[in-house]
């Protein structure tokens, strides 16, 4: 009878340690992709040795790009920080492929970006604009910059996965 006893409880204790690592790990999110296709900004395209410009531009313009690179997942695609006319100002995502993960955000960072495993976490350790969770992991996708937040400090681009404090891929801005 305590043999039986034990395996029961042995059992259930198995069940529930494989129901919460599903709940926290959320395997099948690697399988699922979550396609976007935002509307991306017509940026102007920008001249070499353009003289001083007076007036404002007439077309949304690039501040800074950069190229992501794979940190923890396999991720691909270009980051473009855009001031559209009317001086707003919104990160574009272009060809965008990383895995789907859970709580994935978009990090403007003041990090410089590591190449390697020493890049997974570095993001975490600097200041950083959180522009929200992801809205897919593959596709092109646009996120709003509040008013008046300073780029000035901002070196990169960040897809954070906030659950486990890594990072899936990042973009270095020029």
């Amino acid at each position: 009878m305590k043999k039986r006893l034990a395996i029961t409880i042995l059992s259930l204790v198995g069940v529930a340690v494989v129901v919460v690592g599903l709940a926290v790990f959320k395997p099948w999110l690697l399988w699922v992709d979550v396609r976007v296709n935002d509307a991306l900004p017509i940026v102007a395209p920008s001249a070499t040795s353009a003289p001083e410009v007076t007036a404002p531009p007439t077309a949304p313009v690039a501040l800074s790009t950069g190229t992501f690179i794979s940190h923890e997942h396999e991720t691909s695609g270009t980051a473009t920080i855009v001031e559209n006319p009317d001086g707003t100002r919104v990160l574009a995502l272009e060809n965008l492929v990383t895995s789907n993960g859970p709580d994935v955000h978009v990090w403007l960072s003041a990090a410089d970006v590591v190449e390697g495993t020493d890049g997974w976490y570095t993001a975490g350790t600097a200041e950083y604009l959180d522009l929200g969770a992801i809205k897919g992991n593959v596709g092109n996708q646009v996120y709003d910059i509040p008013e008046g937040f300073d780029l000035t400090g901002v070196r990169s681009v960040d897809l954070w996965c906030v659950q486990f404090g890594v990072s899936f891929g990042a973009a270095q801005l020029q």
